[in-house]
């Protein structure tokens, strides 16, 4: 799946099957629904579902939260525009995928 692919699918009402936990709290997070993101990584191991809690924290400006699960992930903390973050994040996720 190509990023372009992902974000085409945000036109739906899921995301597609086969993707990983965390590129789903990322769907979800785009489609506006943090709860349902959130709900999805909140209780995963690994680098991507801490990266993605991160995030998720970030854009509720929770910083002290998100630094630390950025920490957990063992990423430097973001600082430049969200949507500039999730568009890197699905990028390199997909790559792990494939």
């Amino acid at each position: 799946m190509t990023i372009a692919d992902f974000k085409s699918s945000l036109l739906g009402a899921t995301p597609a099957s086969g993707i990983s936990p965390p590129l789903a709290a990322l769907w979800w997070a785009a489609k506006g629904d943090w709860d349902k993101a959130h709900a999805i990584v909140q209780d995963k191991e690994g680098v991507d579902a801490a990266w993605v809690h991160a995030y998720l924290h970030r854009v509720e400006d929770d910083l002290g939260n998100a630094g630390y699960w950025y920490r957990r992930a063992g990423k430097p903390v973001a600082s430049g525009p969200v949507e500039a973050e999730w568009e890197r994040m699905v990028s390199i996720m997909l790559d792990e995928q494939r």
